[in-house]
């Protein structure tokens, strides 16, 4: 398939499709995170096992990581609305089992940690979540598809405005369902707004025609000619290896912060928290794209990640909401840059063709790393960093100025976490990877399809 192949209905298309998408999937997100975060901490309360926690995010992220490649032949073979809906009518079917069995079991079944209800009640719930990870990859090709080369910095960055709207969102509804009306609440919830997500996507029409070449190849993976296609372009995949090494590290946060909030401030506060925090995505997203991101999209990325790694090095020296707030702001106003700066480069180097096995590649292998650590932080923070931080040696040396107790051996693994992310960010500016890397991207014409850039001068401009 060319690049001006697959367009022919473009002439056509609404003015604001991309924008229509762009609601569509915020809408479909918040429901995706809502769930998450309720299921968070609805296990966390009913079982008060970190263990638990860190075994539900290591279960998404280990599923992320196995369904990438995958889910991106799925978004490469196939209609990108098709994909789209498809992802939310499986959210919606496995969101109604869940309720199913929420109501069905009783109360005590979902406060041992070790039950096979509720273990069976995750499973279903992130498998909705898991599901709704099709999006994602393929909003990064809708981008490509609508929007021309140069302003696709800008495109990505209300992306990244639209995941801090859902974030604020979730944070603020999760938190008050959960304390407030329980989980029954929650699931209700995620049943009638993908109902509602699936009617309005059935009503748009994206310009596209069905990728040439894949009759029948609907489901091939073909996971040998995307490595090759990511080992040919210079530095790629040293970038895709520093997202999983920062992703490796970054398992710590997506384990523990939610014990270490909520060690701090009830499950009501912390859902405002983040509501509040989440703003910041969306002022980061908003500055992206009225700004973009420079003409090195890839220093702009090790630069935010500079940022953020500092900040993860200092938040939790002190047992303080206040610390604690103040340094998740800024990091969420910095990380929409690593978000779209990674978009940015790959939208530009990679034929369109290829951008969802590709996108779907990135994704499994940024996130391998990940459910190791997920798999293997919760325990060891429980058996080993908690006790050497509340009745061992660390309580006797570093007590003194760093704390005592169970939620200082967390903020224990955050700073380590965050001082060994600003080595290997520093190391990455000097390895030949990012040289070639910044070079092709700075000398590599535009590979996206630029028809739609020609017949859609209206949505373009309204990016």
């Amino acid at each position: 398939m060319t690049a001006s192949s697959h367009n022919g209905t473009t002439s056509g298309a609404p003015r604001g499709t991309f924008h229509h998408a762009l609601a569509n999937t915020l809408v479909a997100s918040t429901v995706n995170f809502t769930v998450w975060f309720a299921v968070t901490f609805f296990v966390y309360l009913e079982t008060h096992s970190v263990f638990a926690t860190g075994i539900i995010a290591g279960i998404f992220l280990g599923f992320t990581a196995v369904s990438g490649v995958w889910f991106g032949s799925l978004v490469d073979h196939h209609r990108k609305r098709t994909v789209m809906l498809a992802s939310s009518t499986g959210s919606l079917l496995l969101y109604a089992a869940s309720l199913a069995v929420h109501t069905a079991a009783g109360p005590a079944a979902f406060r041992d940690p070790a039950s096979p209800v509720l273990w069976v009640f995750v499973l279903l719930l992130m498998g909705g979540v898991i599901v709704g990870n099709v999006r994602g990859i393929a909003l990064s090709t809708v981008v490509t598809l609508l929007v021309p080369e140069g302003r696709r910095d800008r495109a990505n960055g209300l992306v990244g405005t639209t995941s801090g709207v859902s974030f604020l969102v979730t944070s603020v509804i999760s938190g008050l369902l959960i304390g407030m009306a329980g989980m029954t609440a929650v699931l209700l919830l995620a049943v009638v707004a993908t109902g509602a997500v699936i009617v309005h996507l059935a009503g748009l029409t994206f310009p596209e025609e069905r990728p040439a070449g894949t009759s029948g190849s609907g489901s091939r993976i073909d996971l040998r000619g995307t490595i090759a296609l990511v080992a040919s372009m210079p530095g790629l995949l040293g970038l895709i290896v520093f997202s999983t090494i920062n992703n490796f590290l970054g398992g710590v946060f997506m384990a523990l912060m939610d014990p270490y909030g909520l060690s701090l401030v009830s499950v009501e506060a912390w859902g405002l928290l983040w509501g509040v925090l989440s703003t910041g995505v969306i002022a980061g997203g908003l500055v992206i794209s009225r700004r973009g991101l420079g003409s090195n999209p890839l220093r702009a990325l090790l630069l935010a990640n500079l940022v953020l790694w500092a900040i993860c090095s200092v938040f939790a020296l002190r047992s303080s909401i206040v610390l604690l707030a103040v340094g998740m702001f800024l990091y969420m106003c910095v990380m929409p840059y690593v978000e779209a700066s990674e978009q940015t480069v790959l939208q530009k180097v990679v034929p369109f063709e290829r951008q969802g096995r590709v996108f779907g590649f990135a994704q499994s292998v940024e996130q391998a790393a990940s459910p190791l650590t997920a798999f293997l932080i919760s325990p060891v923070a429980q058996f080993v960093f908690i006790p050497f931080m509340t009745t061992g040696v660390g309580a006797q040396v570093l007590g003194p100025w760093f704390g005592t107790g169970p939620e200082r051996g967390l903020a224990l693994l955050f700073t380590i976490a965050g001082v060994l992310g600003l080595v290997l960010t520093l190391a990455a500016f000097g390895t030949r990877h990012y040289r070639r890397l910044s070079r092709h991207y700075l000398g590599e014409p535009a590979v996206g399809p630029t028809t739609a850039v020609t017949r859609e001068p209206a949505l373009a401009a309204g990016v």
